[in-house]
């Protein structure tokens, strides 16, 4: 699996992307307002039944988001050391563990709703929420971050391969992360050069024909849960 969109005949697929993207936001602000261990274990069951309405493997959307695991895992540990007496406080690392979870929870939500959405039904949804140049400018941002962020993952996997290839990992940490860092933004300066020529060559649009949206009956479920949410987030 890649961090983009599989076509495929899942429920979550033929749901309309602004009811997806309306369970998104629900599952967010209920994540915020109940960052407890019961709120977030209730949240990960929700999560797992995401996951599985768009057949998506919880490993899988895991792996998609493994760039920001460290950074998850290492907030709680530094804000859990103490200097005085030295040592590491479980109460002082309590919420930030939390909410270091809750944004995984929130990176396996956004997973599923990738890997089932069109980039231009997902401009579309904005688009047409958000009226005007404000949503037009929206839609174009959306639909240029989930065609390129997935080229640019892509591209750090194989400098991370060509790296160990070579006996990379023999090199110390610092090292290994200054010659990754290097060669990963070289590599998008490059895709960037060639993505805005690809867009003058292609006479990019404002404002294309974007495909017809419309909520079904199958829609008044997550719209109903989106709904649930967001009171029990007021509650």
């Amino acid at each position: 699996m890649s961090f983009r969109y599989e076509p495929g005949d899942t429920l979550a697929h033929r749901l309309d992307p602004r009811t997806k993207l309306f369970v998104q936001l629900s599952v967010a602000v209920a994540a915020f307002a109940h960052t407890t261990p019961r709120g977030l274990a209730a949240l990960t069951g929700l999560a797992a039944v995401l996951l599985y309405l768009a057949r998506t493997s919880p490993v899988a959307a895991l792996a998609e988001v493994w760039v920001a695991l460290p950074l998850l895992v290492a907030g709680p540990l530094l804000e859990g050391i103490t200097l005085a007496p030295v040592g590491f406080s479980v109460a002082q690392a309590r919420f930030p563990a939390l909410a270091s979870y809750r944004t995984l929870v929130l990176l396996v939500v956004a997973a599923a709703y990738v890997r089932t959405t069109p980039v231009r039904e997902s401009r579309a949804a904005v688009q047409r929420t958000v009226p005007g140049k404000p949503g037009q400018l929206l839609g174009l941002g959306i639909g240029f971050v989930f065609r390129f962020l997935p080229l640019l993952r892509d591209d750090l996997s194989r400098i991370r391969d060509a790296s160990r290839a070579r006996l990379g990992e023999n090199r110390p940490v610092r090292e290994r992360m200054r010659l990754v860092t290097v060669a990963g933004l070289n590599r998008a300066f490059r895709r960037a050069d060639t993505f805005a020529l690809a867009l003058r060559a292609r006479c990019l649009s404002w404002n294309p024909t974007l495909p017809e949206l419309r909520l079904r009956r199958r829609d008044l479920p997550a719209l109903a849960l989106g709904v649930a949410l967001l009171v029990a987030a007021l509650l």
